[in-house]
């Protein structure tokens, strides 16, 4: 792995994440500005009341760059569960233990917190992001066409209990 996983907010953040986002997922599953939007407003919302106890970002930089992302989003840790959101590498750097790097930061963050449940939201077909939500002990709990994301697809909620 030749990036760097460094927590909490760095500026131009926001905007490089829902990019990464939106490119990547406008080529694979058709998704177009609803998503985009969407990613936006939330991720915003997110960083606007982020507690750095409570919550995590980390980001994985190479040259100063954002070439990844991923965030426990734990506002409603004691009633629903940690949520994973905003988990995406980009292109170049896939394959690369960047993810795994930063799924492993996550997870981490989320036992020392002593969180139950962690839990997250994607969409069948992401084989290698599966592969590693189900290396780090999610499993799959709901399986449903829905169209969250702008396009109908069918979406996945994974769980982690502890």
């Amino acid at each position: 792995m030749d990036a760097a996983i460094c927590k909490g907010y760095r500026p131009g953040c926001i905007g490089k994440i829902v990019a990464l986002h939106a490119l990547y997922y406008s080529d694979v599953a058709g998704f177009g500005v609803r998503f985009e939007a969407k990613v936006a407003k939330e991720l915003s919302e997110f960083c606007e009341r982020y507690n750095e106890h409570r919550d995590g970002l980390w980001l994985a930089l190479r040259d100063g760059e954002i070439h990844g992302s991923i965030a426990i989003d734990a506002i409603h840790a004691e009633t629903q569960g940690a949520h994973l959101r905003w988990f995406i590498t980009a292109e170049g750097v896939r394959g690369k233990g960047i993810g795994n790097a930063l799924i492993s930061s996550a997870v981490e963050f989320c036992r020392s917190n002593n969180y139950k449940r962690v839990y997250l939201w994607t969409f069948e077909g992401l084989a290698a992001a599966r592969h590693l939500y189900e290396k780090y002990g999610f499993r799959l709990a709901l399986q449903q066409r829905g169209t969250q994301w702008g396009t109908e697809v069918t979406e996945q909620l994974f769980e982690l209990r502890s």
